[in-house]
């Protein structure tokens, strides 16, 4: 009896695995309109670690089209476009700018972004010491 039941929670849970492939989800990159326009070494940095979520140029790679993964990933792509879109980033006022690079600032300091959770499938995009100086640099406009 134990094997009967074992045997049909597994076919129940592949089945249902295989039907939430098909429920449609949106990973989409709209035109970039207004890219951050910066100097090369701080557009490197951001590409690598913030672009996949804070800008129209997502990299989707094949697990997020995988459900259940695909809807944690569309979810953090979503938050972090509405929170910070580098590809409109030139279409917003310079105070909102400002304030932006402040809250960057606090985020890297404080080893918010870019996400543990990303960091794991993408090491690059951890920030060594150097980067966050760059940054620094490029966010308190000092040499840039």
């Amino acid at each position: 009896m134990k094997k009967f039941l074992f045997r049909v929670v597994l076919i129940t849970f592949v089945l249902a695995f295989i039907g939430i492939q098909y429920i449609e989800v949106d990973r989409t990159n709209p035109p970039v309109k207004d890219d951050l326009n910066a100097p090369a070494d701080v557009k490197n940095i951001l590409r690598t670690s913030c672009y996949d979520c804070h800008s129209f140029e997502t990299k989707w790679p094949w697990y997020s089209k995988v459900a259940p993964v695909s809807w944690l990933i569309i979810d953090d792509v979503e938050e972090g476009r509405k929170h910070l879109n580098f590809s409109l980033w030139e279409s917003l006022n310079s105070s909102k700018k400002d304030n932006l690079k402040k809250e960057i600032w606090e985020e890297l300091v404080n080893d918010e972004m870019p996400l543990k959770k990303y960091t794991y499938l993408h090491p690059n995009s951890s920030l060594e010491v150097t980067q966050k100086n760059i940054l620094k640099r490029w966010l308190h406009n000092s040499e840039y």
